[in-house]
């Protein structure tokens, strides 16, 4: 099985569920969320699920599915439960088309009281696909990360930009050294047609690259 692709951000709220979905549409891969902490109003499987218009995609189910929406150790943390990584790895999905995973918030969130998601990337030996929104700070948050994955060994494929303010994607591309991969306009309506019409878009990137 290729080596799953994995996206992560540089903050949370930033969109890497929209990125998600459009990349997994392009790919028409395989979906995975391992860690849902917070599902109130929907998990962002189901979110997805709702996007894609491909009968190819699989979608596979959570790991650990928490009422809390915080960060994952103190989620866990108030169920009682613990996160293992070893539980995370022993669910990874043979899918023989391509694997999206999707974590939770940034690589530096932890997981248990001594792992975070950077491990996870890792442990799963996963390409990393950065998702960076355009927002006042967003520059410093965008270096962080990428430095980050570069201390960790992280195999990172490129950035994927989403909202559109200010022009700080080149700058932040040459800072990294990083490709862009796509950018993503600001939508109101992010329903099946425009993940699918952005999917287009950042196909021949995402194949060229991955």
């Amino acid at each position: 099985m290729a080596a799953p692709i994995f996206i992560t951000g540089i903050g949370t709220g930033i969109g890497k569920t929209l990125v998600a979905a459009i990349i997994t549409e392009a790919l028409q891969a395989d979906y995975w969320k391992p860690v849902q902490a917070g599902f109130s109003e929907g998990t962002d499987t189901e979110w997805v699920a709702e996007r894609i218009t491909n009968t190819k995609t699989c979608f596979h189910p959570e790991v650990y599915k928490l009422k809390l929406p915080a960060s994952p150790h103190i989620a866990a943390r108030e169920e009682g439960i613990t996160i293992r990584l070893g539980a995370i790895i022993d669910a990874l999905p043979d899918s023989g088309q391509g694997l999206i995973v999707e974590g939770a918030g940034g690589l530096l969130v932890p997981l248990n009281d001594q792992e975070f998601v950077a491990d996870l990337v890792l442990a799963l030996g996963a390409k990393v696909v950065l998702v960076s929104r355009n927002y006042l700070g967003s520059i410093n948050h965008s270096l962080l990360t990428a430095d980050v994955c570069r201390s960790r060994g992280i195999d990172v494929a490129g950035w994927v930009f989403n909202d559109q303010y200010g022009d700080y994607e080149a700058d932040i591309a040459r800072w990294t050294g990083l490709p862009v991969l796509g950018s993503i306009p600001f939508s109101g309506c992010c329903d099946r047609n425009f993940i699918l019409n952005e999917a287009k878009q950042i196909a021949p990137a995402l194949i060229k690259l991955l």
